[in-house]
């Protein structure tokens, strides 16, 4: 227990090294070992906590360890009157249980090996050590997030984590594109954080305390009183629960806060793969699973976070369909892969949520940076349309991107077969039609990860004759990270063996402890109440339907078809295919709503501008705005800055009058004391003969 805070210093020193004290000083490979140094310690204490956790009876019996380093905010014995409420000590304390666990292992062993691929592709870049200096503060926020034991310190990982996210993705500053998905991910993001601030401010507000052990023990105690009314006609648990899930929906990309998401491929690949599977779009699922005691006193918020999650699973499953940017593809993946993780822990099955967010963290990294392979084989180019044939150029990269896209399907006995089957199982009993939502999901993944097989790999090379002279595989570097992720690809739900029958063999519930148990509308509890018949074809429905996808794919962009074959889709369907081209206009809605209607407030209030009076009659819609901008500045100019003129018009006025007074002359100075004497004797005399 003693190692448990190096496993957060670790990058965090990392980070500081390459940044502040070694700044170029050292060169490269300096750089990479302190940077892949650090989180590789992180790492290795990691496992060595986990071990001990294990050795100790930890594990499936809900033991909780904290170390605690200092009292941060040193609030104890501090009585408000205004809360009514004592207020305990915010301290920087850590906490391992099973959860956070799991959320240790995923996040430094893929973070490791994305550093370790990060190398091979960043040599040469310009801001090398800029960049890894970043990702290790990435690394260090996230460890903070999953192993703080209050929402104070998590609160703390999770701005750390946005944070990063803008400076990773808006790396390439010097280009035009990256700075604005940049701002645009860390606005999208202050708005959830809002809400997340709002919820905390109400936890502390009832309980004096943001501790999860005494938040949640106190729920746990008298759940009566989080049932009372509280506000926006919701019960306590029901405000806060909300509060907090709209943080996720920004942090996690959920509707309507998705849209920076699939922004965020500015940045370099292996920043995408970090963003998409190990950290910060995982934090909201975690959180919303080390919550689960405030949401099991909510049902109608977690009947929210199951509508939303999959509403955005089926959302951007669609929009995958018709994207050609490679990065996109699996962005608009990455969105629906989390919208499948809510739509566990919206039916409770929160152990299924991180079973699957385990799980696709491997695959989903894996594709990443497969994708980046490509790329860097490519010379840039990032358009599935102007590839092909890259099967037999680059084989490593195809069989291990090729592994990865079976185990999002829902192969089996790939990874993600598993994790989707108890997702899937746990939605069916209370939810059928979120059920049947999620299945046609699992369909069109299927689909629209095969069409990039395809396009990329398969078929004949599209691409110029400079870019065929070039194309080979990566370097070691790169590929040994590729074949490391594919075997977690396959293995990974192996922990999560569906209960048939009397057989239990899924480690991970044990794992996750009892904490969960009582809740469980997931895997197990649908195969103990539906039956092994009901069960086994539930998944047979579920493999069925992805091969159905993976058929599809075949029909329309297998073979030689290729991009021949989509444009041929397109034609029969040309609207349809125009608006999933286009995401269904959604970021051009809010640049003409949200966007456009923040600017012109913001002119409103600036006040006056010459330019717009330019701007009058050439913008058109915009006339109304720029005509109010007007009004308002001369409001601004002739009554507010007037009277503001005024005053100092005013006080310069007599500040000229009373200068004449302070000549500096002694002899005009020996008048004004005479005729002051004798005004006072004069007065003097006065009153004394009334």
């Amino acid at each position: 227990m003693r190692w448990l805070w190096v496993i957060p210093a670790a990058p965090l020193a990392g980070a500081v090294l390459n940044g502040v004290i070694l700044r170029r000083r050292i060169g490269h490979r300096a750089v990479s070992a302190v940077a892949t140094g650090s989180v590789l310690v992180s790492l290795l204490a990691g496992l060595g906590v986990i071990g001990s956790y294990l050795a100790g009876g930890g594990a499936g019996r809900g033991v909780v360890w904290t170390q605690t380093l200092w009292d941060w905010l040193p609030a104890g014995g501090l009585w408000t009157t205004h809360l009514g409420k004592r207020l305990v000590d915010f301290k920087l304390a850590f906490q391992l249980d099973g959860l956070s666990a799991v959320m240790v292992f995923i996040v430094t062993f893929v973070g490791f090996w994305i550093h370790v691929y990060s190398v091979g592709y960043m040599h040469g870049e310009t801001g090398y050590q800029r960049y890894f200096t970043y990702l290790n503060l990435f690394m260090g926020a996230m460890l903070l997030l999953v192993l703080g034991n209050n929402f104070l310190v998590l609160f703390v990982g999770w701005e750390g984590v946005g944070l990063c996210s803008y400076l990773l993705i808006g790396f390439y500053y010097d280009q035009p594109f990256p700075p604005q998905a940049g701002r645009k991910a860390f606005i999208v993001n202050r708005i959830g954080d809002f809400a997340f601030l709002v919820g905390l401010f109400a936890l502390v507000s009832r309980f004096g305390s943001l501790d999860f052990s005494t938040v949640f023990s106190a729920i746990a105690a008298d759940p009566a009183a989080v049932h009372q009314p509280y506000a926006l006609g919701l019960s306590f648990a029901g405000f806060v629960a909300l509060c907090l899930f709209l943080g996720a929906v920004g942090k996690s990309a959920q509707i309507p806060l998705y849209v920076w998401l699939p922004d965020a491929m500015a940045g370099p690949t292996p920043v995408s793969a970090l963003i998409h599977a190990a950290t910060m779009v995982t934090a909201g699922v975690y959180m919303v699973a080390r919550s689960h005691v405030l949401y099991d006193q909510a049902p109608e918020i977690l009947a929210v976070v199951a509508v939303i999650g999959t509403a955005t699973a089926l959302l951007a499953a669609t929009i995958g369909l018709a994207q050609t940017d490679i990065k996109k593809v699996l962005a608009y993946s990455t969105v629906s892969q989390l919208g499948y993780m809510f739509l566990a822990a919206g039916c409770g099955a929160y152990g299924a949520a991180i079973f699957h967010l385990g799980t696709h963290a491997f695959f989903k990294a894996l594709l990443f940076l497969g994708s980046g392979s490509v790329i860097h084989a490519m010379g840039g180019e990032q358009d599935m349309r102007k590839m092909g044939g890259l099967r037999a150029r680059l084989p490593v990269t195809y069989w291990t991107f090729l592994i990865a896209t079976l185990a999002i399907s829902g192969i089996p006995p790939l990874a993600g077969f598993f994790s989707k089957d108890q997702i899937l199982s746990s939605a069916f009993p209370a939810h059928k039609v979120l059920w049947g939502v999620g299945l046609a999901t699992a369909g069109l993944t299927a689909l629209y990860m095969f069409r990039a097989v395809y396009l990329t790999f398969h078929g004949t090379f599209r691409g110029t004759e400079e870019q065929a002279a070039h194309v080979h595989e990566s370097p070691a570097v790169m590929t040994v990270p590729l074949v490391v992720l594919a075997i977690g690809a396959v293995a990974a739900g192996w922990v999560g063996l569906p209960k048939l029958g009397g057989w239990d063999w899924n480690l991970i519930e044990r794992w996750l402890g009892p904490g969960y148990r009582h809740v469980a509308k997931g895997a197990a509890h649908a195969a103990e109440h539906a039956g092994v018949g009901l069960e086994a074809g539930l998944m047979g429905l579920s493999v069925a339907v992805a091969l159905a996808g993976v058929a599809i794919a075949w029909r329309v962009y297998g073979g030689t078809r290729g991009v021949e074959g989509g444009a041929a889709w397109a034609h029969r369907f040309p609207r349809l295919h125009r608006m999933l081209e286009n995401k269904y206009w959604v970021d051009e809605a809010y640049d003409a709503t949200v966007v456009r209607g923040t600017w012109g407030l913001a002119r409103l209030c600036r006040g006056f501008d010459g330019r717009v009076i330019d701007g009058l009659g050439v913008h058109g819609a915009r006339n109304l705005t720029l005509l109010a901008s007007y009004v308002s500045g001369f409001f601004d100019k002739y009554v507010v800055d007037g009277l503001v003129n005024l005053i100092g018009v005013v006080l310069q006025a007599l500040s000229r009058l009373f200068r004449r007074l302070q000549g500096g002359l002694v002899s005009q100075y020996a008048l004004v004391m005479v005729v002051g004497v004798f005004m006072l004797a004069f007065f003097c005399v006065l009153l004394l003969t009334q």
